[in-house]
């Protein structure tokens, strides 16, 4: 809360937890929040890797006011949410040895008691290893894509579901949501902007993707048939990055 801090000063706050939510009651002067995540090992038991780049995305709820947020990246300030933002989620990244915070600082109002801002956050290790998340950059160019055979692999080994293949069936709404079959595996939405033109088809596909804020978001979504076929041929060479069970 605001009314515990004094006028003009910035509060010093660490977020180590790897997703989370965040309420400034009352905002006055600033917070600065330090980005200091524990990762779980994900894509850095890939092959004994380590992810280059750590990813955060930033999600401001609908009545988020009194404030705006900040990225600090070696000293330099960068506008993330405006007061009164869309409730949209941005994205960055960072590479490890580099400094950044988010730095939210209160805009000046006569009357503070009507206004909280908050957002929730998600901290992650090598989120880009794809071209972009859907919320990070709508307008990217090759975020729709098909995946090429590396990135296929690679989607198999960071992705946040895909132990199962279920066969997608579409409802025609944006974005678009795909079912899985209870049966066959986690039941539930898996979602992929409108833009992108996927459309329903016969056959049996293996989804990867993330779950990104609660949702599941559509990455790589080959046929199951080549994906074997991929994931054999890279068994041959030993290229592959990870081991996979095929049935």
């Amino acid at each position: 809360s605001g009314l515990s801090q004094e006028a003009g000063s910035v509060e010093q706050l660490s977020l180590h937890c790897a997703e989370g939510s965040l309420e400034w009651l009352y905002p006055t002067g600033a917070l600065r929040l330090r980005l200091a995540p524990r990762l779980p090992p994900t894509s850095a038991a890939v092959k004994g890797g380590s992810p280059p780049h750590v990813t955060a995305c930033i999600k401001p709820t609908g009545t988020f006011r009194g404030a705006q947020l900040y990225l600090e990246r070696e000293g330099v300030l960068e506008l993330l949410l405006p007061e009164a933002p869309r409730p949209r989620a941005r994205c960055f990244s960072w590479l490890p040895q580099e400094k950044v915070a988010l730095f939210l600082q209160a805009t000046p109002h006569p009357d503070i008691s009507r206004r909280i801002a908050a957002f929730r956050y998600e901290l992650r290790g090598d989120w880009l290893a794809r071209p972009a998340l859907p919320a990070a950059s709508p307008s990217a160019e090759g975020a729709c894509r098909p995946c090429n055979d590396t990135e296929i692999l690679m989607a198999i080994c960071t992705s946040d579901f895909g132990e199962s293949s279920p066969r997608g069936s579409e409802r025609g709404e944006w974005p678009r949501k795909w079912h899985w079959d209870a049966s066959l595996g986690w039941p539930g939405l898996i979602r992929t902007p409108l833009r992108c033109g996927v459309k329903p088809g016969p056959g049996t596909f293996l989804f990867t993707g993330w779950l990104h804020f609660g949702e599941a978001w559509l990455s790589c979504a080959p046929r199951y048939r080549d994906f074997q076929r991929i994931y054999e041929g890279a068994q041959r060479t030993h290229q592959n990055p990870c081991e996979f069970p095929v049935d």
